[in-house]
């Protein structure tokens, strides 16, 4: 008699939308790995219980979590890795053998390999602007800068928000915090959109000239249609103007490989839910 595959599961509310159980059943059959892995709507209040009776009773042995549950998995981690610890959130949590909860958060190299091995952008000695001061923004602040960028602006509706951010990552470059309205006659290199407001079919109040030439633009939400920041981007010129889709990806392989031991490859993966939602 075979054993019953490995349980995980995405924990996060809403979650309707979300791709990563498709991505990690692709993981295991590229990969050979025994494993089932589901999505699970589970809210802030209810999260820590959650977790206990899936990672207990239900014998599961890994989780990821998204919006709202980052900060709240970082509190409950028991150890946490150093790219976890930098940004005070969590979207990935493994069991340790020990019975510990180890937690880690691989939105921030996920970006990184999107931009740079897939995209080709070049983020040493780039002037970068980040939009959202939230739990996303957290998370890729840290990769950032230890790329070397010349500059990374943090932009918020709520300025203050935007200052503490900068402050808690002054240590590691050349970040500052501007509200909106100092936007207007700065330009940029890379613009990222790590704000809720794709999610609600918003678009940040950017000014029409923000794009430095051959400039970028970013957004770390996906869906099936362009979200308003895209087109934004690609009607002002943007040389590149993607959505969060392959971050998506590479996040979830690292994921993977934190639990199963092997990486599996990406790139497949992102071309074809890519080819399937036709842009």
């Amino acid at each position: 008699m075979s054993l019953p595959p490995d349980l995980y599961a995405v924990f996060g509310h809403p979650i309707g939308h979300s791709k990563s159980p498709r991505i990690h059943r692709l993981f295991a059959e590229q990969t050979g790995q025994s494993l089932h892995y589901e999505a699970r709507d589970v809210d802030l209040p209810q999260f820590e219980a959650a977790v206990r009776a899936f990672l207990g009773a239900e014998g599961g042995r890994g989780l990821n979590c998204t919006l709202p549950l980052k900060e709240a998995a970082w509190r409950l981690a028991d150890t946490l890795s150093d790219r976890a610890r930098r940004a005070q959130a969590v979207n990935t949590l493994a069991l340790r053998s020990d019975g510990s909860l180890f937690g880690d958060n691989t939105d921030g190299v996920g970006l990184l390999r999107d931009l740079i091995c897939r995209l080709g952008v070049i983020v040493p000695n780039g002037r970068i602007l980040v939009i959202g001061a939230g739990g996303a923004a957290r998370g890729i602040l840290a990769p950032l800068l230890g790329e070397s960028p010349a500059a990374v602006v943090i932009a918020n509706r709520t300025p203050e928000r935007a200052r503490i951010l900068a402050r808690d990552f002054s240590d590691l470059g050349s970040v500052s915090a501007v509200g909106f309205d100092q936007l207007p006659g700065r330009q940029f290199d890379l613009v990222i959109n790590a704000s809720a407001a794709s999610l609600t079919g918003e678009l940040p109040p950017l000014p029409d000239d923000l794009l430095a030439s051959g400039a970028g633009c970013y957004d770390l939400a996906y869906g099936t249609e362009p979200t308003p920041f895209l087109l934004w981007g690609q009607a002002r010129g943007a040389r590149i103007s993607a959505d969060g889709l392959g971050m998506l990806v590479e996040q979830a392989a690292e994921a993977f490989e934190l639990w199963r031991g092997v990486r599996p490859d990406t790139r497949s993966v992102i071309e074809l839910l890519s080819n399937e939602r036709g842009f």
